[in-house]
């Protein structure tokens, strides 16, 4: 029988969580045009919005999952509620392998879910956002296919971002039953402060309701 490590931020707060899991490409390829440094600042702009809200910097709870450089895929510390949340100083370098960094934020949300139900916590649909300027390097398929299924069992919500104009968003679309959107331009700021009140959202809807998020036109590219 597993022994479940119970979480202190959890019996401290038993407030409904958002759960969020960034997935972030942190390749060789992130090193051009200041990709990585541009997303290190979004994530910090991040926690800042996140920390700004009483509501959420309770609620949003989150996990940054890292993939390239030495280690391939890299959980970048533990789950986080939004008010401790220190976002990660993220270096570029190595290859691309989506795949296992997907299959490892579903096995991280499974496990999480676990986490929560055992401290009598109640979550939110968790939200799994994707970035890449790629596209896969390794055997990717089968988690595609888990992540769409996972996500039409309304176990998650993926959103699956392009990069730069090298990104393939057919590839990235295979991720989620949305597809894949673009990123216009280097708009990381833009991005997270939507996320940010994204998250807002979902921590104040009613628990089974349905949340209307604001338009994406603030950083996506729209137009082909």
């Amino acid at each position: 029988m597993t022994t479940i490590i119970p979480d202190v931020a959890l019996i401290d707060n038993s407030e409904e969580r958002a759960p969020l899991v960034l997935v972030l490409d942190c390749s060789g390829s992130m090193s051009e045009d200041n990709k990585m440094g541009l997303l290190n600042e979004g994530l910090k702009t991040l926690a800042a919005e996140l920390k700004d809200d009483p509501i959420t910097a309770r609620c949003g709870r989150i996990l940054v999952i890292a993939f390239g450089g030495d280690n391939n895929v890299e959980i970048m510390g533990d789950w986080t509620d939004a008010m401790d949340f220190v976002p990660p100083e993220l270096t570029a370098g190595g290859m691309t392998p989506i795949g296992a960094a997907m299959k490892c934020a579903l096995d991280e949300i499974e496990a999480q879910k676990v986490q929560m139900r055992s401290a009598g916590v109640p979550y939110k649909r968790p939200i799994v956002m994707l970035l890449s300027d790629g596209e896969p390097t390794d055997d990717w398929q089968a988690t595609a296919v888990s992540c769409k299924n996972a996500e039409g069992a309304h176990k998650v919500n993926i959103m699956a971002i392009g990069i730069g104009s090298k990104a393939n968003r057919d590839t990235l679309g295979e991720f989620s039953n949305k597809g894949a959107l673009n990123l216009d331009g280097l708009k990381f700021k833009e991005l997270f402060v939507w996320l940010s009140r994204s998250i807002q959202a979902v921590s104040r809807a009613p628990t089974g309701g349905t949340v209307q998020l604001n338009p994406v036109d603030s950083w996506a590219q729209l137009s082909t």
